[in-house]
């Protein structure tokens, strides 16, 4: 009889412990119900990147000096730089300077580490495409400045605080 009239105290307590529950976790649902909502409708806004996004390489190459620094420091030895030695002056002439973005990891250490500052990081980020082989950039594509998400007039801009 008293091991009946204990399991009815803890039934009991425990069904108050799970409304107490169930409340509280009722109250934090309609706590969210003020709130603005967090997406945003991609195509036509767009969130303003944080002063430091690394996105999409820029290449400027007249002032690549072709020392593969950037192929040195870069984790999985990405940029492709080809050069060949003009024999008459003893410099490096850059033939061509390829970045397969496919493959990059957006560390930024060939930006950081670049003695002459011809690589820099600009706020593009759209780089998707159905085929693998047009993220390989050479150097006319690296070299195109990305437009402005915040001077393109089509498209709501959204500042997160």
């Amino acid at each position: 009889m008293f091991l009946m009239v204990t399991g009815f105290m803890n039934y009991g307590q425990q069904t108050i412990r799970a409304a107490r529950y169930i409340g509280q976790s009722f109250i934090i649902t309609l706590s969210h119900t003020n709130r603005l909502p967090v997406t945003i409708q991609y195509p036509y806004e767009k969130l303003i990147t944080s002063e430091r996004f690394r996105g999409r390489i820029h290449f400027e190459f007249d002032k690549c000096i072709a020392c593969e620094v950037c192929v040195r420091v870069c984790p999985i030895d990405l940029p492709v730089v080809d050069w060949k030695l003009e024999t008459d002056i003893r410099k490096k002439r850059l033939l061509n300077y390829s970045i397969d973005f496919g493959i990059c990891i957006f560390c930024g250490n060939c930006v950081e580490y670049c003695p002459t500052n011809c690589l820099s990081m600009t706020e593009e980020y759209e780089l998707s495409t159905y085929d693998r082989h047009e993220l390989n950039y050479n150097q006319i594509a690296l070299g195109r400045l990305p437009m402005s998400v915040i001077d393109d007039y089509t498209i709501r801009t959204i500042q997160i605080k």
